[in-house]
């Protein structure tokens, strides 16, 4: 571990808050093209500060959509691994703006926390490795191993142009292994390698029957109600039990290993009745709650509607009905292959009267998953359990981030989520904040892990 860096950041963290607060005073909103400049001032910044660490090569690149943040450091010699860092500087919309105790882009340090938007997810933690990475130039005049940067600001709007980037791009942007911080841990303080994402696809089911509402008493019992068949469809999908009933949706699933299910029941795991509000669990047959989430796959209805909506009855036959479905998937499925069998499932059990189009979901990832017993994550875990004092967890993720399986399948390295969020940051929503314990804890991870990777984790 480097003293010299660790006592840096210690000396200067009233000076790395001032920057990371310039940093989220950007309203840098990707959703809303009112934001454009906001965005390039984002991107700028960022140039602007690895070109002051030091980095030899940095530029933006322009994607078709956001410039990405591009930056290379290539001294650290030909025996030591490099890594790919990813994050990215785009956020969410504030809105609805009354609902924060502060103003979404005034940063305000309150209770032992940072508030602001992005202050999570992604700039704060962002934010974290740059700081790290001045910390090593600025006292060892050089970092400890070979670093590529791509922080990119289209992550809230589905990294769309961020593939065709990474993939034209391959050679420049290949690395040893990634790291990416867009992620948590468990609880607050509590050292987290999380291992495993779920991969993630959908569709939008529309059923269409009379080519217009009709009155229900004059042509109810002769004309399907399009509700009533989509209903069925969807009742057809998944029984009582909570086991997805569509033929060849098991196909390919890894079983759960012992080990594995050791590690799940280790993790200290969120009390789903009060934090949901729900009076009990439930979880597909065989398996607990904890390793239905994060472990197994999911079938979800997402949003279902059609015919009358207002206050009071309307005595109608609907002519459209419409849900929207999505699978999380574990490793060992295909998210084209579980479109096509959810389709083929659709047109089967589709009743007589009504005509039925499927679309399919175009943003679809498959699941990731690295061993917990491969050296770069158990250095992280070990880097973790020294800054925080705590031992560290093993966890599988429910969620899923594209960039993951993109990173995986365009370049076949190992991929290490390093994440500081807590359970209480409220991504995505008003009043988002990060703990200030999570800031310096994490930039100790960091300096920790930076210094345990050597020859011997090149791949």
């Amino acid at each position: 571990m480097s003293k010299q860096a660790m006592q840096y950041l210690s000396d200067n963290r009233a000076q790395m808050l001032e920057k990371l607060n310039s940093f989220l005073k950007i309203p840098s909103v990707s959703t809303d093209s009112v934001h454009k400049k906001d965005i390039n001032k984002a991107a700028d910044y960022l140039e602007s500060y690895l070109s002051e660490i030091g980095f030899e090569k940095v530029e933006q690149q322009d994607t078709g959509g956001h410039p990405l943040v591009y930056a290379e450091y290539n001294k650290a010699g030909s025996d030591v691994p490099t890594v790919l860092f990813y994050g990215h500087y785009d956020v969410q919309p504030a809105d609805p703006l009354e609902e924060w105790k502060s103003e979404p882009f005034t940063p305000e340090i309150r209770d032992g926390r940072l508030y602001a938007r992005g202050a999570s997810d992604d700039k704060g933690q962002v934010f974290m490795h740059l700081a790290v990475f001045e910390a090593y130039m600025k006292t060892e005049g050089k970092l400890p191993l070979n670093v590529k940067v791509c922080i990119e600001g289209e992550e809230e709007i589905g990294s769309e142009n961020l593939y065709k980037t990474l993939r034209e791009k391959k050679e420049q942007f290949n690395a040893d292994f990634a790291v990416i911080s867009d992620s948590g841990m468990v609880a607050e303080n509590q050292p987290t390698i999380l291992y495993g994402l779920k991969g993630f696809t959908g569709s939008e089911i529309n059923v269409t029957g009379p080519d217009h509402d009709l009155h229900s008493g004059m042509y109810g019992g002769a004309v399907r109600n399009p509700v009533m068949a989509l209903s069925h469809i969807l009742a057809s999908m998944k029984n009582e039990d909570e086991v997805v009933t569509v033929e060849g949706f098991y196909d390919g699933v890894e079983p759960l290993s012992d080990d594995e299910r050791e590690l799940i029941r280790n993790v200290q795991g969120e009390d789903f009745e009060s934090s949901t509000g729900v009076s009990e669990t439930v979880s597909e047959k065989g398996y607990t709650a904890k390793e239905h989430t994060m472990a197994r796959p999911t079938f979800e209805i997402n949003g279902i509607y059609g015919g009358y909506q207002g206050e009071g009855t309307k005595t109608i036959i609907p002519s459209t009905a419409t849900a929207k479905i999505t699978c999380r998937l574990v490793p060992g499925q295909d998210p084209e292959r579980i479109q096509e069998l959810l389709e083929a499932h659709i047109h089967k059990v589709a009743p007589a009267g009504v005509s039925v189009d499927v679309k399919k979901e175009k943003l679809s990832a498959k699941a990731y998953k690295v061993e917990p017993e491969n050296a770069l994550i158990k250095k992280a875990a070990k880097s973790y359990t020294e800054a925080f004092g705590k031992e560290t967890i093993y966890v599988r993720m429910g969620g899923s981030i594209p960039v993951v399986e993109w990173i995986e399948e365009i370049y076949n390295i190992p991929i290490v989520l390093l994440g500081f969020g807590t359970p209480d940051d409220r991504l995505h929503s008003p009043n988002e904040s990060f703990p200030l314990d999570s800031f310096d804890k994490g930039m100790d991870t960091l300096v920790r892990y930076w210094s345990e990777i050597n020859s011997k984790d090149k791949h």
